[in-house]
C-alpha cells in the first residue's frame, strides 16, 4: 500500500479559561451537558480537553463533543447532575486537545507497516511563548471508537523541555485508527501549543 501523509493539526494555541457561578452539569438520555445561563462556553472547540475545578462532583478532564450553543456544550465523558448555586465559581480550564482520528494500517488489514508522526512545537526560547506539556499518539482497534477505546501508543510520548522544536516517532501496530493527544501544564501563563502535527503511514 502506498504511504499516505496527513496533517492531523495545524497551529494551535491555549484558549482562555472560562469561569462562572452559573455553570451547571447534567445528563439527559446519555447526553452529557455543561451549560450556563449567561457565561459563554463557545470559546472551546470540538475535541478540546477542558479540566473542571471548583465543583463538588465534576472535577475532572472532559473532551468536548459538540458546541450546542453559546451557553451549552456536550462532552464525551459522563457528568454528574450538579446545578449552579449562583455563588460558587466553577472553572473550565483549556488543558489541551485531541485530533480527529486518522486511518492506521489496521484499517487496511495491514498491521506490519510503520507509522510516523512529527510534532512541530512552538518553542522559540521565549518563556512567554514556549510549549510546556506533553504530546503523544493514541490508537484504537475499534471500527467506531468512543473515548474508552483509545489507548496510548508506547514510545510516542514526549514531554517538552521548552527548547526542542521538532519531535518525531515511528511506531508499528495493527491500529485501525490513530490520533494525537496534546496536554499542557502551563495554563494561562503561556499561549503556545503546537505549530503542526504531521502523520504518515
Amino acid at each position: 500500500m502506498a504511504q499516505t501523509s496527513t496533517t492531523l493539526a495545524g497551529q494551535t494555541k491555549h484558549k482562555a479559561n472560562v469561569t462562572g457561578t452559573d455553570i451547571s452539569f447534567n445528563e439527559v438520555a446519555g447526553v452529557y451537558k455543561i451549560s450556563s445561563t449567561t457565561t459563554s462556553l463557545n470559546n472551546f472547540s470540538v475535541r478540546d480537553l477542558i479540566t473542571v475545578t471548583g465543583t463538588t462532583n465534576n472535577n475532572k478532564t472532559y473532551t468536548v463533543k459538540t458546541i450546542v450553543s453559546v451557553n451549552e456544550i456536550t462532552v464525551e465523558e459522563s457528568v454528574t447532575d450538579e446545578a449552579a448555586d449562583g455563588s460558587t465559581v466553577f472553572t473550565l480550564d483549556h488543558t489541551g486537545f485531541v485530533t480527529d482520528k486518522a486511518k492506521g494500517d489496521g484499517y487496511y488489514s495491514q498491521g506490519d507497516g510503520t507509522h510516523t508522526v512529527v510534532f512541530n512545537l512552538t518553542n522559540r526560547g521565549d518563556s512567554t511563548d514556549d510549549f510546556n506539556g506533553t504530546v503523544k499518539m493514541q490508537g484504537s482497534l475499534a471500527t467506531t471508537p468512543t473515548e474508552d477505546d483509545w489507548f496510548d501508543i508506547a514510545g510516542t510520548s514526549h514531554t517538552s523541555d521548552q527548547s526542542t522544536t521538532t519531535v518525531s516517532s515511528n511506531f508499528t501496530g495493527n491500529f485501525v485508527w490513530v490520533r494525537a493527544k496534546i496536554t499542557t501544564t502551563n495554563g494561562t501563563s503561556n499561549g503556545a501549543m503546537i505549530t503542526s502535527i504531521l502523520y504518515n503511514n
